[in-house]
């Protein structure tokens, strides 16, 4: 796939009039999907699709389009030939673009992942027959996902990375149920049966009788699906040049003085180098191997797409035009994930949260509620499940003041969204001991 898309970067180099120059992109993948239910095989499909992506320029004026490319070469070159009449044509009847900012530098470069991935008949035996007798629902994705870039200067980019990603949940009655995920890009065995274990163990706590509390102030442990909801709704307009100088940055109070910071532990990277994502954006521009977003608590870097430093006159770190972490990391703490329960003592475990929202963006608080399996743990043991219970919590007291310690143990979590196409975000990250967490009902 490689080869052609560079064949076809070259034809549309013979295309172009008139001083017109071009980027495009593309985006391929071959992925096997199967949905579970009632520990069933219930919709077992495969996915072959390649989109290319074409944006025409000409001095400060551009237009852009997409096409889907069948893999016949004759077939393709005339959807492009018509693509290119087609973006030629509105070129005179838009504006100059006074933000348009893509990079001259040829900076060509590849990374070729390794495709490690097991068959999908031996990865389902295992699935099946680690459920059987249980109502397990979940999704599987395995396959490809193949990322090119190419422009008029001759700049050249590839990049392919082969990975898998299973969600479930086992369900006890009604919305009694444990979630749990595995991902990765080599199907270990043992590992994914002690999740199944892990998720097993918790299911039997669901049975019993669930435990009540008053609305207050109480220790959790936040497991790391739950910690990475709360990063995944800071990204919403978090870590953009553009959202701080317009003011919608929650982090506001870490910008401006008199700064509020974070616990010294928290380290928060955009870790494109240990990602699955791109190295490269629709742009051109070459993403670092890290960006340091927050650094031992104190506000340290912005994510500045090239229209963000077109705009503010600062350069480009290769962020997307969103600028949103397509690679988050979260540095490690020092404590040990094996005494959780003891230091908790009595408190709540929290594996999920959902319906998370800001409650004050501006003092960066946020609201959701907790989700499946809660725990109410006393003497340092789970004791029974919890009803489900809303929280209302700033940042500065979650990762600030009332935080205890983050885990040794970090767990990488790929992004199961397949809307369009299967994401390529991820995000590692410890689970977070915190202190006077505040529920509300």
């Amino acid at each position: 796939m490689q080869d052609y898309f560079y064949a076809l970067a070259d034809y549309i180099d013979k295309q172009l009039q008139n001083n017109e120059n071009y980027l495009c992109q593309l985006a391929a993948e071959q992925s096997d999907f199967v949905r579970f239910n009632k520990g069933k095989v219930r919709q077992p499909g495969s996915v072959e699709q390649r989109y290319l992506e074409i944006d025409l320029i000409k001095g400060k004026r551009h237009a852009s389009g997409q096409l889907t490319l069948s893999g016949d070469t004759r077939t393709d070159y005339e959807r492009v030939r018509s693509l290119l009449s087609a973006l030629r044509g509105k070129l005179p009847y838009v504006p100059d673009d006074p933000y348009l900012l893509y990079n001259t530098q040829i900076n060509s470069n590849e990374s070729i992942g390794t495709d490690q991935l097991p068959d999908a008949k031996d990865a389902l035996t295992e699935i099946l027959s680690a459920s059987q007798g249980h109502d397990f629902v979940g999704h599987y994705a395995s396959g490809g996902i193949l990322t090119g870039f190419a422009n008029s200067l001759g700049q050249r980019n590839w990049h392919s990375r082969y990975s898998f990603n299973l969600d479930w949940s086992f369900y006890h009655d009604k919305d009694k149920a444990v979630k749990s995920a595995y991902a990765g890009f080599k199907w270990e065995n043992a590992h994914f049966q002690d999740k199944i274990a892990q998720s097993l163990g918790e299911l039997e706590i669901l049975k019993r009788q669930p435990h009540r509390i008053e609305a207050g102030q109480y220790r959790v442990y936040l497991a790391p699906a739950a910690l990475s909801e709360i990063l995944q709704l800071l990204c919403w307009d978090g870590f953009g040049l553009k959202a701080q100088r317009s003011k919608e940055s929650p982090f506001l109070r870490m910008l401006e003085a008199p700064a509020q910071h974070l616990h010294p532990s928290v380290s928060l990277t955009e870790n494109t180098e240990e990602g699955i994502a791109p190295t490269f954006q629709a742009e051109g521009f070459i993403k670092p191997a890290q960006v340091s977003l927050i650094k031992q608590g104190i506000y340290n870097q912005a994510l500045v797409s090239p229209r963000s430093a077109q705009e503010y006159s600062v350069k480009t770190n290769g962020a997307n035009s969103e600028e949103v972490p397509t690679s988050l990391d979260l540095a490690a703490g020092e404590f040990p994930q094996a005494n959780v329960l003891k230091t908790l003592d009595k408190g709540i475990y929290i594996n999920n949260l959902w319906y998370l929202n800001y409650s004050d963006r501006a003092a960066c608080r946020m609201t959701g509620m907790t989700r499946f399996a809660t725990f109410w743990v006393e003497n340092g043991e789970i004791v029974a499940p919890l009803s489900v219970m809303r929280f209302d919590e700033t940042l500065y007291h979650i990762l600030g003041d009332k935080l205890m310690a983050l885990t040794a143990e970090r767990e990488f979590i790929l992004d199961t969204s397949t809307y369009e196409a299967r994401s390529t975000d991820s995000v590692r990250l410890p689970g977070a001991l915190v202190e006077d967490f505040s529920l509300t009902l």
